[in-house]
């Protein structure tokens, strides 16, 4: 735990550190084929920030493995966060959005909507983006884009709104920060 002034500056308060998955949707990733840039920009940037990574893995575009993560590290692992990387495309193995879709309970739309946003301020194919975001149980579920550049660009974007919203989901957020 870390500690920061309040906003009168007369005390401590405690600051929570949030516990991360970060998992990258690949064929090639899986297979070996190719190195995972995208979730290791992940880390760095979340690393950075505060939060702990506590699960990192690679799976190939198949619904069911994505699924069976998702629910290992918000069912079993109980991490405050995933962050999912790939598969939010066109192709027909681009699956993400609909094996998230399966196990979020609630979707949080802003966030995709603000990532999409964001994207558009730099590319006109930030519309192709079908990424999507959701609440299962205590875990906020994130899907970001394949390419490092993009990650990076929606990561670095959402990263300030996206600590008060975990203090919410989690019963953390002091009345004056809402």
């Amino acid at each position: 735990m870390e500690f920061e002034w309040n906003a009168k500056g007369l005390e401590y308060m405690e600051k929570r550190t949030f516990t991360v998955g970060v998992l990258t949707v690949s064929d090639k990733g899986a297979a070996g084929l190719r190195e995972d840039v995208s979730g290791k920009v992940v880390e760095e940037i979340l690393t950075e920030a505060g939060y702990r990574i506590e699960r990192y893995c690679i799976v190939a575009d198949e619904k069911g493995e994505i699924e069976e993560e998702l629910l290992r590290m918000s069912d079993v692992m109980s991490l405050n966060l995933v962050i999912t990387t790939g598969g939010t495309g066109f192709s027909p193995r681009d699956i993400t959005p609909e094996a998230t879709k399966s196990v979020i309970e609630r979707e949080t739309p802003g966030i995709s909507e603000a990532i999409r946003i964001n994207s558009l301020s730099v590319t006109p194919k930030g519309m192709l983006s079908r990424g999507v975001s959701g609440i299962h149980g205590n875990t906020l579920i994130i899907n970001l884009p394949g390419s490092p550049k993009a990650v990076r660009e929606s990561l670095e974007y959402i990263l300030s709104p996206l600590e008060h919203g975990l203090e919410i989901l989690l019963g953390q957020a002091s009345e004056c920060a809402r």
